[in-house]
C-alpha cells in the first residue's frame, strides 16, 4: 500500500508562535492532519497540543531549555514566531531572525533523515537582493551572543527591523538549503501577504491601511491565516520532499507581478496615497 505524503499521522513535530495567527492555524490544521505536536510561544496556545511550553524567544537560553525538553526525534519545525517594527529594534532582530536561526540549529540536530523546517518571512523582505552585502554581515556571525551584538552595533545601518529580519531570513533559508539536505534534511520558508490576524492591527497603527494594501495587488485582498498555515504544512510535509532553499510568495501574485513589470511600485504608492488624502 503506497503512503499518504499529505499525512502527518505518526510524525512528531514542534511549532514557535502557535498562540495566534498563522502559527494557530498552522498547529490547528497538523492536529488535523495527525501530527504529534509540541508548541511554544510567550502565551499559552488555544490549540490542544500534545505539549505547551512558555517561552519568550529573545531569550536564548528559553529556547534551549525548551528545545531539549521536548527532545527528539523531530519531524518537522514550523517558526511562526515574529514581532513587528512597534518593538524594540534588537528584540525585533532576536525573535524575527537572530533566535530564529538559533532556534533552527537546536531543533536540526535532533531531526533524523527526513526531516524538514519551514519558517515565515514576509514580501516585506522582497528586496533582499539590493541588501545582500549588509544581509551577510549578520549571517557570518557564529551564534546567537554574536548575532546580537551584530544588531545592537548596526542598528542604523539596517534601518527598519521587520523588513531586515524577514530579508534575513530568505536569505538564511537558501544559504542553509545545500548544508542541511546533505543530512537528508530540507527548509522552505513562506512569504506572506498582509494577512488578517491579531498582528495586523498593529501594522496600521504603524503605517496606513492604503499603503499596506499595496501589497495585495492583484489579488486584492488581505490573506486568511489559514492560507499561510496550508502553504507551511504543504512545505514540510512528504509531498514537498524535492523541495528545499525556496522561498514560496503566499501572496496573490504580488511578488510575480512587480518582478515581470505587470505592477509599478511607484504607481501602486501613488495609488495608495491618493486614497488616504
Amino acid at each position: 500500500m503506497s503512503r499518504d505524503v499529505w499525512s502527518y499521522a505518526g510524525k512528531r513535530v514542534v511549532i514557535a508562535g502557535c498562540h495566534s495567527g498563522m502559527g494557530e492555524a498552522t498547529a490547528r490544521e497538523l492536529v488535523r492532519l495527525g501530527a504529534e505536536v509540541h508548541g511554544v510561544d510567550i502565551k499559552r496556545s488555544p490549540v490542544d497540543l500534545a505539549s505547551f511550553r512558555e517561552v519568550d524567544l529573545r531569550d536564548a537560553a528559553q529556547i534551549d531549555a525548551a528545545v531539549e525538553a521536548i527532545g527528539g526525534p523531530l519531524d518537522a519545525s514550523f517558526y511562526c514566531a515574529g514581532l513587528p517594527q512597534t518593538f524594540p529594534s534588537v528584540d525585533v532582530m532576536k525573535v524575527n531572525f537572530v533566535h530564529m536561526r538559533h532556534w533552527t540549529g537546536q531543533v536540526a540536530a535532533r531531526m533524523p533523515s527526513g526531516g524538514a523546517l519551514a519558517m515565515i518571512a514576509s514580501t516585506a523582505g522582497h528586496a533582499w537582493r539590493e541588501n545582500r552585502e549588509i544581509i551577510e554581515e549578520l549571517l557570518a556571525t557564529p551564534d546567537a551572543a554574536t548575532g546580537v551584538a551584530w544588531c545592537e552595533k548596526n542598528q542604523e545601518r539596517y534601518g527598519d527591523a521587520y523588513v531586515f529580519s524577514k530579508m534575513c531570513i530568505q536569505v538564511f533559508s537558501m544559504k542553509m538549503a545545500t548544508p542541511l539536505i546533505k543530512r537528508g534534511i530540507r527548509i522552505n520558508t513562506v512569504n506572506p501577504a498582509p494577512t488578517e490576524t491579531p498582528m495586523m492591527r498593529v501594522f496600521e497603527s504603524a503605517a496606513p491601511a492604503a499603503l499596506i494594501d499595496t501589497f495585495v495587488e492583484p489579488i486584492g485582498r488581505r490573506a486568511r491565516p489559514e492560507e499561510m498555515a496550508y502553504a507551511l504544512v504543504f512545505l514540510n510535509s512528504d509531498a514537498a520532499s524535492f523541495i528545499s532553499g525556496h522561498n514560496l510568495n503566499v501572496d496573490g501574485g504580488w511578488a510575480g507581478s512587480l518582478d515581470s513589470g505587470v505592477l509599478d511600485p511607484g504607481a501602486l504608492i501613488e495609488k495608495a496615497l491618493a486614497a488616504m488624502s
